[in-house]
């Protein structure tokens, strides 16, 4: 099942493109790495799949009326700031919002959406916390919580692991994983390399505003490809627990 489909979808700042008739589609079981350099037009490409930058091409969820295109995807944008002085538990719970008649309140679905994204992000214990209280590593992961309860097909996650200390960014990446095995699918842009060939079952490289590489991550995490893209050389081994990728140094 098809869940977002872009076609030749290009976004430009005044003459240059930014993101360059890029196609490519997601579905569901997949969680799927947004890789590429600062400037590859990664959030713009995330954004205006949205329909939240002006584009030509075609998106499937920008056709989308704002309700349904809320019920079809979750967005976890890059910058992130909670402005409210609210509990934990009640920031999660509007990611309900888009499932709720106005003026409603949130019944046992619901609930039980939001009891699951506060676990699964290992936040049981913090439901009762101001968020605004927390650090900042900790109002990220609440940040992921709501994006979850909203139980959407699709998450777009834009760096969703910055600033995350090294268990948090595991435990995050094994949630995406989770999500993309148990039917849904994510599209997560990230800089760790090593993550993304151990968490996600695809990468799409951009460079330049273009797609340049899109397949499994053995594919698309080549010594060739990194440092055309990256300027660097890479370290690359398969172990027990998975591929290992480490970027060694600047070409």
């Amino acid at each position: 099942m098809t869940l977002l489909s872009l076609e030749n979808l290009t976004v430009r700042r005044g003459e240059c493109p930014v993101v360059d008739h890029v196609t490519l589609s997601i579905g569901a079981k997949e969680c799927v790495g947004l890789i590429g350099p600062n400037g590859a037009g990664k959030t713009t490409l995330m954004r205006a799949a949205l329909g939240l930058e002006t584009f030509s091409g075609t998106s499937s969820l920008a056709r989308l009326n704002a309700v349904a295109r809320a019920q079809a995807a979750a967005f976890l944008p890059q910058a992130r700031q909670i402005a409210w002085p609210m509990e934990v538990e009640t920031l999660v719970a509007l990611g309900r919002v888009p499932h709720l008649p106005r003026g409603a309140q949130p019944g046992a679905v619901d609930r039980a959406a939001i009891d699951d994204a506060i676990h699964r992000l290992g936040l049981d214990g913090f439901r009762h916390r101001i968020a605004t209280q927390l650090s900042g590593g900790e109002q990220g992961r609440v940040l992921i919580a709501r994006a979850l309860a909203q139980q959407t097909p699709l998450l777009l996650a834009d760096e969703p692991i910055a600033g995350l200390d090294p268990a948090q960014q595991i435990a995050t990446m094994q949630v995406f994983s989770a999500l993309a095995e148990e039917g849904r699918a994510v599209l997560v842009s990230l800089h760790d390399l090593g993550l993304a060939a151990r968490h996600c079952t695809r990468l799409i490289l951009m460079h330049q505003g273009r797609v340049v590489a899109d397949g499994a991550p053995a594919e698309v995490l080549t010594a060739e490809l990194m440092a055309k893209v990256y300027g660097i050389s890479i370290w690359r081994q398969d172990s027990p627990l998975g591929p290992v990728l480490q970027p060694m140094g600047v070409l």
